[in-house]
């Protein structure tokens, strides 16, 4: 860590900025992970794209089937590969709060700049406020290292922007991954958004959020490296254009992805999200690999129908 607890928040609002990817993790064929498929992947993501951070190991890398000696070596090669050339966020999400802590004490000694805990999945609660703040809280108490909250729907419930406002105000508490209707979100920067930095993994949204919300942080998930290539730097030349004002330009460059979008989404099976992503990446020339069971590999009629799609969306290879 490069910062003190007290100093988390400032650290945060000075360097978790840009865009952040979360990493989908390469399988080999016998499913171990395939470490050196995952180094030349990050390579490409940060060398080649200018991509500014990495969301390490949460439900994009399959952290569900990995065990926690495999999730905490997939930070360390991020580490490794990434040698501070891009931040690094690890989920250290678990059902079982030990595990949560031993996976954040870890990301803090190894060189990880944040962690990411997403809310648990609450079992006949109800009235989840009061638990959810303690929960953070208790976090927060335990590690210095730079926390980011994550709420989904798939922890059955979508915490209010009230509450996180009230969790922002914990020292370390610096950034959220709000997965929730934009009314949502744009509440809550407007109740924390002085306190904690605001994003959702929403690329089709990120232009607008940009520009209407000033936000400076896209809080993550696959398109970075999807949309992209070293040739054709398309997401990353429109953020950096609403950065600087210039609305215009950057919203033609935003439209004109709108071909790419639609092959990966018109082609994504509703059950293979990961498969279907690790073959784009293939298409791409990065390192895709097997998906871990249960998740579900593409059939060779739904890869055809992507390379197709793939092919005509008019990514510069």
């Amino acid at each position: 860590m490069n910062y003190a607890k007290s100093e988390a928040k400032d650290y945060a609002r000075e360097h978790l900025r840009g865009i952040w990817a979360a990493a989908l993790n390469p399988f080999a064929e016998d499913l171990s992970f395939d470490e050196a498929g995952f180094r030349r992947n990050i390579r490409h993501w940060v060398d080649d794209l200018g991509i500014e951070g990495l969301f390490i190991c949460g439900k994009q890398g399959e952290f569900f089937s990995m065990s926690l000696e495999e999730r905490k070596r997939n930070l360390e090669v991020a580490v490794e590969a990434c040698d501070g050339r891009a931040g690094i966020m690890m989920s250290v999400s678990d059902q079982n709060f030990d595990t949560v802590l031993e996976l954040a004490r870890h990301a803090q000694n190894v060189g990880a700049d944040y962690i990411v805990v997403h809310a648990p999945v609450l079992h006949f609660v109800h009235d989840s406020d009061a638990l959810l703040y303690e929960y953070y809280k208790a976090i927060s108490e335990a590690v210095d290292i730079g926390i980011a909250m994550w709420s989904h729907p798939d922890s059955g419930y979508l915490m209010s922007p009230e509450l996180c406002a009230r969790i922002a105000d914990l020292p370390n508490v610096v950034a959220i991954k709000y997965s929730v209707p934009r009314e949502m979100y744009a509440r809550l920067t407007e109740l924390a958004g002085d306190k904690i930095q605001v994003s959702t993994a929403s690329e089709e949204e990120w232009f607008d959020n940009i520009v209407e919300l000033g936000w400076r942080l896209y809080l993550c998930s696959s398109p970075p490296y999807q949309l992209q290539t070293a040739r054709d730097r398309r997401m990353h030349d429109y953020t950096q254009l609403a950065f600087a004002g210039r609305i215009d330009e950057a919203r033609a460059i935003r439209d004109s992805l709108d071909p790419v979008r639609q092959a990966i989404k018109s082609t994504k099976p509703g059950g293979k999200p990961q498969a279907h992503g690790k073959y784009w990446q293939e298409l791409l020339g990065q390192t895709g690999g097997r998906v871990r069971f249960p998740m579900q590999e593409l059939t060779e009629e739904e890869k055809i129908a992507t390379r197709a799609a793939f092919e005509a969306c008019g990514l510069r290879l």
